[in-house]
């Protein structure tokens, strides 16, 4: 398939403030879930690298975490990998809410793109949350910011216009064999999608009290037979929120591990057996040792 002189293959990067749809905008695209959703920004934490194949060619699209201004070692890693990654690539797209008013984040983000040469396609999402009149008042103030390549619309949740944001990005991918095999989705090893998405249910059935100071670590994955036994551990900052994710009684922690589980079997295809535990790590997110730990590596802002 990829011998064809009219193949196509490239990267293309999804940038955006947190919590603007990115993680489900890819979900949608490839037409599976690897990327974790949750209704708290700063969700994503790696660059997470999944690949869409058609006949026509291959998109690799890295998925970076939010850019948005650092607290701690975390977030500086974080932000760190969304910039890097803009240069890296054949094509960014940046995914913005529809509005008409372009706040402090945007405009931090335009001044990034403004730094790089990289064509940049604006997706305006969640336009099935707008009346289809005001969508052309959105491209309008953003234009005026910055020369796009393309402005694209759609909304991510329902599918919209997501075929017409694929032949665009196909634009500006150059001529070349693909880099993956065409059943290939994603470069993500097992273990770390697992973990992803024991966090993204304890994102989910947590309060507010602990948004973003949660991790989670696969201590083991073992297979007999068509089934898989995980042992996995949540990592929180403090003794307090301990409590609160195992739950009274451990009713939060079966919780978490009862909505995590049928994903879990999705993506392996067998039944999974998962134990969940909970340790207290003091500020794990400004240590570089833990950080590294659990998959986020500063050094790879140095190199």
């Amino acid at each position: 398939m990829s011998e064809n002189p009219s193949y196509k293959a490239g990267f293309a990067t999804l940038i955006g403030r947190p919590n603007v749809g990115k993680s489900t905008l890819m979900n949608h695209l490839i037409g599976q879930k690897i990327a974790i959703t949750s209704n708290k920004p700063q969700t994503t934490r790696n660059r997470i690298q999944t690949v869409y194949t058609s006949d026509e060619g291959q998109i690799v699209f890295l998925d970076t975490p939010g850019i948005h201004k650092a607290k701690n070692k975390l977030g500086n890693y974080m932000v760190g990998v969304a910039q890097r990654t803009l240069s890296e690539v054949d094509v960014v797209l940046w995914l913005v809410e529809p509005t008409n008013y372009i706040g402090a984040g945007e405009q931090y983000i335009i001044e990034q793109l403004k730094k790089v040469k990289t064509p940049v396609i604006l997706v305006i999402n969640k336009i099935d949350t707008v009346k289809k009149e005001e969508i052309l008042t959105f491209i309008d103030t953003y234009r005026k910011e910055l020369d796009f390549a393309e402005i694209v619309p759609v909304s991510a949740l329902k599918g919209d216009n997501t075929d017409t944001l694929l032949q665009c990005i196909m634009k500006y991918l150059p001529y070349g064999p693909a880099f993956y095999d065409e059943d290939t989705i994603t470069d993500q090893p097992m273990r770390q999608i697992v973990s992803e998405l024991i966090r993204e249910k304890a994102l989910r059935c947590l309060d507010e009290e602990i948004p973003h100071g949660v991790a989670v670590s696969i201590e083991s994955m073992k297979y007999r037979k068509h089934i898989c036994d995980i042992e996995a551990t949540i990592v929180c900052e403090r003794d307090s929120h301990k409590g609160i994710i195992i739950g009274k009684g451990g009713s939060m922690l079966k919780k978490i591990g009862s909505t995590a589980r049928p994903d879990i079997e999705d993506l392996l295809e067998m039944q999974v057996n998962l134990q969940l535990w909970v340790k207290v790590k003091k500020d794990w997110r400004d240590s570089d040792f833990l950080l590294k730990n659990f998959g986020y590596n500063p050094q790879d802002l140095k190199s």
